[in-house]
């Protein structure tokens, strides 16, 4: 594991970090950024290869020139767990979501969702994770949600917070060691028998019948699966997509209004965006 870091002003340090973050596939595991002294930032990556390193490093020229990276080998560990362990807890509506050196100080009558830092995105920290849990909870303030499907899982929170509130939920997720740890944290927070979790392409088991559909994922997976998203959520259903930097909203409006999906509501967080569709009971034809 290698570790690529650059010092700066804030400017180009956040440049730096949402660059990598617009990026699919992104040549770095873990990217984050923390005040080191006064009016100084410090920008942190981690590379699996030297290929990997010399990618980020480019990436990080290009967008902010005045920063300088360096790289420097790490000893055989999970840095990316530990680039997130002690992370606080993180707060939505109804739910917490932490890993256990933070639940077991929680208090009160939050639902918690007991998520360990892993290497399988979906701590509840990022923008995309929070929108879609802040929406999850205005659907539960309006009704009661059956039937769920998360296609892109990652970590399994998102399916983990409907199941917690009654619903079963089906989690697809293509990467299997991302599906290994999703089992893991649905046998922590002890609803086995609520989640289902499918491990590779879940295309077939995508189908129509899901009041509350979750993608996660970046905008052009959300482009290219647009037809299966919409028939998978039901009429009448609730689609709800995140991994969007808010200038490409435009795009998936017209993907999914294209096919009679209707934008109900959008939450943001910093420059990325959840979007709300809802399914018409009865659609047109032409």
């Amino acid at each position: 594991m290698l570790l690529v870091t650059a010092v700066g002003p804030l400017g180009p340090i956040k440049a730096a970090a949402d660059a990598f973050d617009a990026l699919d596939p992104s040549p770095v595991d873990a990217v984050s950024w923390f005040e080191e002294g006064q009016g100084k930032f410090r920008l942190e990556l981690y590379a699996e290869t030297q290929d990997a390193a010399d990618e980020a490093c480019t990436v990080i020229t290009e967008v902010s020139p005045k920063l300088t990276p360096n790289v420097a080998e790490l000893e055989d560990a999970d840095w990316v767990a530990m680039s997130l362990d002690g992370l606080p807890a993180v707060r939505a509506g109804r739910f917490v979501v932490a890993g256990a050196h933070s639940l077991g100080r929680i208090h009160g009558g939050r639902t918690k969702v007991w998520i360990e830092a892993s290497e399988a995105f979906g701590t509840g920290h990022h923008g995309t994770t929070l929108g879609c849990l802040m929406m999850l909870e205005e659907e539960l303030r309006r009704r009661r949600v059956r039937n769920v499907l998360d296609v892109g899982a990652g970590s399994g929170v998102l399916a983990i917070a409907a199941a917690k509130m009654g619903a079963h939920a089906t989690a697809v997720e293509i990467d299997r060691r991302a599906a290994m740890i999703m089992d893991e944290n649905v046998a922590n927070n002890d609803i086995g028998a609520r989640v289902r979790v499918i491990a590779g392409d879940g295309a077939r088991f995508a189908k129509g019948g899901h009041d509350l559909v979750f993608a996660n994922i970046l905008m052009r997976p959300l482009i290219r699966l647009a037809p299966l998203l919409v028939k998978s959520t039901a009429p009448g259903g609730t689609l709800i997509l995140s991994g969007l930097l808010t200038k490409q909203e435009p795009l998936i409006r017209l993907a999914y209004g294209g096919r009679g999906m209707v934008l109900k509501r959008r939450f943001r967080r910093e420059a990325w965006s959840t979007l709300v569709f809802t399914r018409p009971k009865r659609e047109k034809h032409a």
